[in-house]
């Protein structure tokens, strides 16, 4: 959700948390399930459809996921949203950018130490490497991958490892090796200083892939510039440069003989935050600007200020590109570089481009895989040991309980709650040996705080009050407790008995009562010794359409 920019009242007043924000945007942002899908996150109303007389109503503290939040009741038509404190105190209007500077390791060549790199075969087998590897180019710009197969379009395969090519009108990829009559200086053995490619280009390709099959020539170095610290560095050592190229929209062109390509952007383009979001720079391809005497005078002064603060030798990362080498980097940061090469040995790259987007969208689901590989770890580790006097282990149990709903044709909500309900009893303070040493680890509640990083309360709340679905259906279905187990029926006495008829009717009111008691019905069920019951890979699809985005 979007930021304003507020004051943090003390969040023992809930009033005051809200107070001053406008109602029109604290209700656009309402995250109830009846305003949002709860899987896409998707609105399912428009801005035009809420009151013109909009006004906050009443504002109640609450307790949600374990976390501080703020209820509050709309006039004139009576809609209750839930805010989470953390969300209505926060500050970064550019949270979760990741163009712009905010969020990025800026570097020159001797912060680095280790390039980030990686064997080819295990980025594309280990979930966790694949995502080391973007997460690099995210926040450093680039990345280095080891041991890419020599094989011509293998670049290709690396593009749509975590994205889509950008095919322009080089095609899909192209070839770096010396041409007898090249239309690009890529394609002699001259040296060429920092630059990024293709600003001509409206929109610039964000990503760009370089893949070595052949590098024999004497010479032929790879350097990379970080042109956000470059930037940075303009902008604390002469602020009216920076100013001028920032506001100084310059022609860049592309012809031959198939295509004729140009853009007027800046050098340095900003965000609406005044943040660094993107650099061109390209003597090559830059052509006239058209601008009066003066303005023309400030913009060259400008211009050559920042070429020569591009060639300090402490920024410039050199390195040597090896066949089986692939560099990703990003094309609207990174600037790169070559040093001169001798014809006489062979130098064969193919490169290929692609975008930002499709990169950060791959990261984001392989973070949300690294959720369920912990999940699955609780499983095949912690969940491997007894349940707590019952016949079956706790993963086993836990399974049980996920066939049991997802054979009973329970929605996928219902089936997550019923898998992960005692996901509680491993990461607790207190175990489930101390449960049934006497001591109520409130496992339900541990569980829903642990499972609320990741899911919503579709998934959580029955999680929370399965334990107190078991004390209300004691109280409240004659014949209930006397099928229990032994050990159901010890825990209940360690988590506090059944419930009295005011208890009861307090959580038949709750809004997630039918769904925990729908997953403590599959609870009790869950304990049969040697039941054939799906792996926790069969539920994996399920719970990644599950995860909050």
């Amino acid at each position: 959700m979007p930021d304003l920019p507020i004051s943090a009242p003390p969040a023992t007043d809930p009033a005051a948390l809200v107070a001053g924000l406008p109602p029109m945007w604290l209700r656009d942002n309402c995250p109830c399930a009846s305003c949002r899908d709860p899987r896409s996150g998707q609105k399912f109303f428009q801005i035009t459809d809420l009151p013109d007389d909009l006004a906050i109503g009443t504002v109640t503290a609450r307790r949600v996921h374990g976390a501080d939040a703020v209820e509050v009741t709309w006039s004139p038509d009576g809609h209750r949203s839930v805010y989470a404190v953390e969300w209505l105190t926060t500050r970064d209007p550019a949270q979760g950018d990741h163009r712009s500077e905010a969020g990025k390791q800026l570097w020159e060549a001797a912060d680095l130490g280790p390039l980030p790199e990686a064997d080819w075969s295990a980025y594309l087998s280990e979930d966790g490497e694949r995502a080391r590897v973007l997460e690099a180019v995210q926040r450093l710009g680039f990345a280095l991958l080891r041991s890419v197969p020599t094989e011509e379009d293998q670049v290709l395969a690396v593009a749509r490892s975590f994205g889509f090519v950008r095919e322009t009108n080089y095609g899909e990829l192209f070839d770096v090796r010396v041409e007898p009559a090249p239309d690009n200086l890529a394609f002699s053995s001259l040296a060429i200083t920092p630059h990024t490619d293709n600003p001509y280009r409206d929109p610039v390709p964000t990503i760009q892939l370089l893949h070595c099959l052949q590098n024999a020539a004497e010479g032929g170095d790879s350097g990379l510039v970080d042109g956000f610290h470059a930037a940075a560095l303009l902008r604390e050592e002469d602020p009216e440069a920076f100013a001028v190229l920032t506001r100084t929209p310059v022609p860049f062109g592309y012809r031959d003989a198939r295509a004729e390509l140009t853009a007027h952007r800046p050098l340095i383009d900003l965000d609406p935050m005044d943040r660094i979001r993107e650099v061109r720079f390209n003597n090559r391809s830059m052509g006239t600007l058209r601008l009066p005497a003066h303005e023309l005078e400030a913009f060259y002064a400008a211009y050559r200020t920042f070429a020569a603060l591009l060639l300090r030798p402490e920024l410039l990362l050199t390195f040597r590109l090896e066949p089986g080498d692939c560099l990703i980097f990003d094309n609207t940061r990174l600037l790169h570089a070559r040093t001169a090469f001798e014809q006489t040995g062979a130098r064969h790259l193919q490169g290929a481009y692609a975008d930002l987007d499709g990169l950060a969208s791959t990261l984001a689901v392989l973070r949300r895989t690294t959720v369920l590989d912990e999940l699955a770890e609780l499983f095949h580790g912690p969940g491997s040991a007894d349940y707590l006097g019952e016949a079956v282990t706790q993963a086993e149990h836990m399974l049980q309980a996920g066939a049991l709903a997802e054979a009973a044709g329970a929605p996928a909500h219902l089936v997550a709650a019923a898998l992960l309900h005692d996901v509680g009893h491993f990461g607790g303070p207190v175990s489930g040996d101390e449960l049934m040493a006497g001591t109520d680890n409130r496992h339900s509640h541990t569980g829903a705080d642990l499972l609320a990083r990741w899911f919503g309360p579709e998934v959580t709340e029955p999680v929370r009050l399965h334990v107190a679905a078991k004390r209300y259906l004691c109280a409240v279905e004659p014949g209930y407790r006397a099928r229990l187990s032994e050990a159901s029926e010890y825990t209940l006495h360690v988590q506090g008995g059944p419930m009295n008829e005011q208890d009861a009717a307090a959580f038949a009111a709750l809004p997630g009562a039918a769904d925990a008691v729908a997953v403590r019905r599959w609870d009790d069920e869950a304990k049969e010794a040697d039941a054939a019951t799906p792996d926790f890979e069969h539920f994996r699809p399920l719970l990644a359409s599950l995860l909050r985005r």
